[in-house]
């Protein structure tokens, strides 16, 4: 007899903007992990600031827009606008008080400690002096150029996140102005951080900061003056691009025009020095429109993140990760026939960066030499400007092949890059997509037409990264290599789309955004929770970057209702609660994190035995549902479903050193290890494994 559903209980959600302060709040956790290599520890401090820069970038001017439309509407979690932003200055407050915490009593104390140094120039010597100001002469001095703020000198336009100076001043220039005010702007060019000659510095490895050197010579720049004070601030400004692409005949000129404008959006934060007068703070503020809860006092250099260039200035392997060389097989290298190997094979599974991404870029490259291949179609979201796929397309574009180029000139940060490459691609005779009006291409996949004889024959590959070398060694992602045709079939299908107009192209393997991914998972959600009703056994695991969906996330609180067990692994924002009695006491949610930045996203779905596993572009967000075009793939064949499960879910359901689980309370509690226990880490035993 099926059994009903318990009186429902109310659904609570955890707000996005605090959930993702939250994410970043890990991320400082593993800066202040004493067992890691120390700069190591400084990378995550910077990836914690880096990350932060864009909350208030996109998240906080996006609230901010809203707030001063008057928009009142609460969010799932039931915060208004204002609310919203009332915690998260609060909390991130509380974020950045930590983080110049960690790197004043932590990190450049230890650094000290390995022989690193950073000189303050309250303690330059008289050598040290000396180099600073030959140095200021030599290399600052002819790049800076002093705004003096008078009725002929109005406030400049500040360039966001730029490193900036207010000056006060005193005293007469040869004009008869008087002297009051001045801003120095530092050229992005410039090395935040500088190194200091062995000699001058009694040292090998000793920095010296350019806020400090433009601070010790900054009267340079104004002769026949007294500065009395000069304080470091910069500047966060709204920078999500409004693009109204239904008024535009080509997105491209468009984007264009309004990359440089991103740059001077409204500011949301502003960070100065913690020895500001408040009367300089209420200047800037005046001029950046913010109030007080925007303005963050800081003790170090307000931008944490340019300190990563520490990382490639100093050779101390002893102080970092130790290098590892991702495995490629013999059969994948470019001394192989690829399309060979994948006939022989069926199907291969890639797990980057444990191994290796040459074999993509070796499909793309053996496409095009292939006298064989006749098109090949890509999609190309986040690749790089020195990106030897593109490379590869171009070339085959000039050998006569059929390119086609599916390029997301939207994807955020990367709009320059993308546009570059579509000039490349076209002037090669490629034929290059946007997409489609109003989606984001976000679906990583190629298509290779290769003549078989008197047929044509398709490979694909289909993944859950992007198509760039670069973070293929840092991101952790599934990719998959098939001549399956019935993957062929539907990936033709999607670039018809892409390309074309038309209806009715149905997918017989692929769930895809905007159309059947977001019902797809919840009628396997669903199922899940009536085999449970049925009393039989139910089990959905999930691994991504982001749960946001209200749909998606009541169903799996209905599910867990009705006794379905739900395990998520979410690395960054999640907006389920677990663990609430009555809701939610069978999910469970845990973050894993460590030297790669995981990003796959895997979805299994346990269906009374006949199991279903999928991989994916999209998260379960909103927009990778309805306004993105997504990919979402079935995994079949038996050994590479147990290694995805394996590779997935098994080994970071047991990490016990990098992971973090998600109360009832809302809290991310970090997973302490028994004593007894021994070590588990996802990401170093597949390192050990796979590489």
């Amino acid at each position: 007899m099926t059994e009903t559903l318990p009186a429902p209980v109310s659904p609570v959600f955890i707000n996005r903007e605090l959930s993702l302060i939250a994410f970043n709040r890990r991320v400082l956790e593993l800066a202040q992990d004493t067992s890691l290599p120390l700069l190591e520890r400084l990378k995550f401090l910077c990836i914690s600031s880096a990350n932060l820069d864009e909350l208030f970038e996109v998240r906080v001017g996006s609230l901010t827009q809203q707030r001063r439309a008057g928009i009142d509407r609460p969010d799932d979690s039931g915060l208004t606008p204002v609310e919203q932003l009332s915690q998260v200055y609060t909390r991130a407050h509380e974020l950045v008080r930590d983080q110049y915490h960690t790197l004043n009593d932590e990190i450049i104390p230890s650094l000290a400690e390995s022989g690193i140094h950073f000189l303050r120039r309250t303690h330059w010597n008289e050598a040290q002096a000396l180099w600073v100001k030959q140095f200021f002469r030599r290399e600052l001095l002819p790049l800076l150029t002093p705004l003096g703020l008078d009725p002929a000198h109005p406030f400049p336009r500040i360039l966001n996140k730029s490193l900036n100076f207010v000056v006060s001043l005193e005293g007469t220039d040869d004009y008869g102005r008087e002297g009051w005010m001045a801003v120095v702007q530092a050229p992005r060019a410039l090395p935040r951080i500088i190194r200091m000659d062995e000699e001058a510095a009694g040292s090998e490895e000793s920095f010296v900061f350019l806020s400090s050197i433009i601070h010790a010579h900054v009267h340079e720049l104004f002769p026949g003056m007294t500065v009395t004070g000069c304080y470091q601030f910069r500047v966060t400004r709204n920078s999500d691009l409004a693009i109204d692409v239904d008024d535009d005949e080509d997105l491209l000129k468009t984007l264009q025009g309004g990359l440089f404008e991103r740059n001077y959006g409204d500011a949301v934060r502003l960070e100065v020095a913690d020895n500001c007068p408040q009367e300089m703070i209420d200047f800037l503020c005046d001029r950046f429109k913010l109030g007080e809860q925007a303005v963050f006092q800081v003790h170090g250099p307000v931008n944490l993140n340019r300190l990563m260039a520490l990382y490639g200035l100093v050779s101390r392997p002893d102080l970092k990760d130790a290098p590892f060389t991702p495995r490629i097989k013999s059969e994948l290298g470019p001394e192989s026939n690829i399309f060979e190997t994948i006939e022989q094979r069926g199907a291969i599974l890639l797990h980057h960066p444990y191994e290796s991404f040459l074999p993509i870029i070796e499909f793309i490259r053996q496409a095009a030499s292939d006298p064989k291949v006749v098109a090949i179609k890509m999609t190309l979201y986040r690749t790089g400007r020195d990106s030897a796929i593109v490379d590869a397309l171009e070339a085959a574009a000039r050998a006569g092949k059929e390119v086609t180029a599916v390029v997301e000139l939207r994807a955020r940060f990367d709009e320059e890059a993308n546009i570059d490459i579509t000039t490349r691609l076209q002037k090669a005779g490629a034929y290059v997509a946007y997409g489609i009006v109003g989606y984001k291409t976000h679906a990583k996949m190629a298509l290779v037409l290769r003549r078989d004889g008197s047929r044509l024959k398709r490979f694909v590959h289909l993944g859950t990264g992007n198509y760039h070398p670069g973070t293929a060694r840092i991101y952790t992602d599934f990719g998959l290599l098939t001549d399956d045709r019935f993957f062929g079939d539907d990936v033709n299908k999607l670039f018809m789309q892409l390309t074309g107009l038309g209806r009715g192209m149905r997918l017989k393997r692929l769930l895809q955004s905007p159309f059947t991914l977001h019902s797809g998972m919840l009628e396997r959600i669903h199922r899940e929770r009536d085999h449970a009703l049925a009393g039989r056994k139910g089990l959905i695991r999930a691994k991504m970057n982001a749960l946001i969906d209200r749909q998606i996330i009541e169903a799996l609180y209905e599910a867990s209702q009705a006794g379905v067990h739900i395990e998520l692994i979410i690395r960054g924002v999640c907006c389920l609660q677990p663990g609430v009695p009555g809701l939610s006491e069978n999910i469970h949610v845990r973050s894993v994190m460590g030297r790669f930045l995981e990003h796959p996203r895997v979805f299994y779905f346990l269906n009374d035995g006949d199991d279903e596993l999928f991989l994916s572009s999209a998260d379960w967000m909103p927009r990778n549902f309805f306004v993105r075009v997504e990919s979402c793939f079935p995994i079949d064949a038996p050994e590479i479903k147990a290694r995805v499960m394996n590779e997935a879910f098994e080994r970071y359901l047991a990490d016990n050193t990098g992971a973090w689980t998600l109360g009832p309370d809302g809290v991310y509690t970090r997973v302490k290890r028994h004593h007894n226990a021994k070590p588990r880490s996802a990401q170093q035993s597949l390192l050990d494994d796979l590489s």
